[in-house]
């Protein structure tokens, strides 16, 4: 049968050039047969769409691809200057102390506007109505730099505190572990996680509560009592003594221990349940998943610290602002709860949670970014060992 237009070939042939490996001859088409199509298949001409979301798939994964050789090369090169590591070795747990550092320090300096509007609304529950409407009041009234109020305090102090957090962590899960024995540290892991966090955090804390003091005035003293961290650290103690910094200690440890035995025992435990609903097992994984993951629990994770830990948030902010001179600690803080009562240890909890989970998924993202370049496995989600 003639046909009224130009077949596909003959337009080719016609407009593109002749290349030794081109189109196959064309073959007459007499009466093409096509496929024939199932009674649930689409017709896919109706769904163009699908191409698109095929060329979008196809582009991630290029770049998926590239960010894994990337990460790969810095792996190679970090293991190149520092060598293979055996793990839970001294350098495996500088190491990991490292990770921590970097994880805590960075993260909580980059929320330090959402803290400010935190620890100001905590103090005064009446200063602001919302975050947005908090920066823009101390944008005109403090400049940019207002916003960022105590950002030195925080880099210091979560840095110090996240070494010992994580690389403290690190060493009481195998030490505990080791006495308990491999059976009973798998049978009763989540006890092991809750111990060893504890034992950690009571230690980060002692480095911390002198940044976190200096910090909480800056924040709740309009303008800033002291000009920067230092010049911070040198008004308490010329005025309260090396005491003075320390005395939101005990209400710090009653924040920062719950608040990390949940974050690594809910992490731990999450993760494990991810890994566990995923086909495979973790090691099956690339280290962009697993990051992925890390971030993921990481975010779940946090949510449940705020909540646990808010109060405790609320009081530390309160005394380190109220507190006064030779006041008893129990004095404190019944006086204090007396004022807000107990709907007042929950001002600012809904901005807490923001941040808290925003900043823990990032911290346990870093961290794990962090161990998979210098060659060590991540954290969580292992499979538990093979019964005898």
């Amino acid at each position: 049968m003639t046909r009224l237009f130009p077949s596909q070939d003959t337009l080719h042939d016609a407009f593109q050039p002749a290349v030794p490996f081109g189109r196959r001859p064309a073959t007459p088409q007499s009466n093409p047969v096509a496929p024939k199509r199932t009674p649930l298949q689409a017709r896919t001409e109706f769904y163009t769409i699908w191409s698109a979301a095929d060329d979008g798939k196809n582009k991630v994964n290029a770049l998926s691809a590239e960010a894994t050789k990337e990460l790969e090369k810095a792996s190679a090169a970090a293991r190149a200057k520092t060598g293979t590591i055996e793990l839970y070795s001294a350098q495996y747990y500088a190491a990991c102390s490292f990770g921590g550092l970097l994880a805590c320090g960075l993260t909580h300096s980059a929320v330090t506007p959402l803290d400010l509007v935190k620890c100001r609304r905590q103090v005064d529950s009446k200063m602001y109505t919302g975050n947005f409407q908090a920066w823009g009041k101390i944008g005109r009234a403090e400049g940019f730099r207002g916003i960022f109020t105590g950002w030195g305090p925080t880099f210091f102090g979560y840095s110090a505190q996240g070494a010992f957090k994580y690389g403290g962590y690190e060493y009481f899960k195998k030490f505990y572990a080791d006495l308990a024995g491999p059976e009973n540290a798998a049978k009763y892991k989540t006890a092991l996680y809750l111990t060893a966090s504890a034992s950690a955090e009571f230690i980060a804390d002692i480095a911390l509560c002198p940044f976190e003091s200096v910090k909480v005035r800056m924040q709740t003293t309009i303008p800033p009592f002291a000009k920067g961290t230092f010049d911070g650290l040198s008004q308490v103690t010329s005025k309260e003594g090396f005491a003075g910094l320390y005395k939101g200690l005990y209400p710090l440890w009653g924040r920062q221990i719950p608040y990390t035995m949940m974050k690594f025992a809910s992490f731990e435990t999450i993760v494990e349940m991810i890994y566990a609903r995923m086909p495979g097992q973790k090691s099956d994984y690339g280290k962009g998943t697993q990051t992925a993951v890390s971030f993921t629990g990481g975010y779940l994770a946090g949510i449940l610290c705020a909540i646990v830990s808010h109060p405790a948030d609320v009081m530390v902010s309160k005394l380190n602002a109220n507190r006064q001179s030779g006041e008893a600690f129990g004095a404190a803080m019944g006086r204090i709860y007396k004022d807000i009562g107990f709907a007042g240890l929950w001002n600012g909890l809904p901005v807490r949670i923001i941040m808290i989970g925003t900043l823990t998924g990032l911290q346990w993202m870093t961290y794990d970014y962090f161990k998979i370049v210098m060659g060590f496995p991540t954290t969580g989600g292992a499979a538990p060992p093979e019964k005898k």
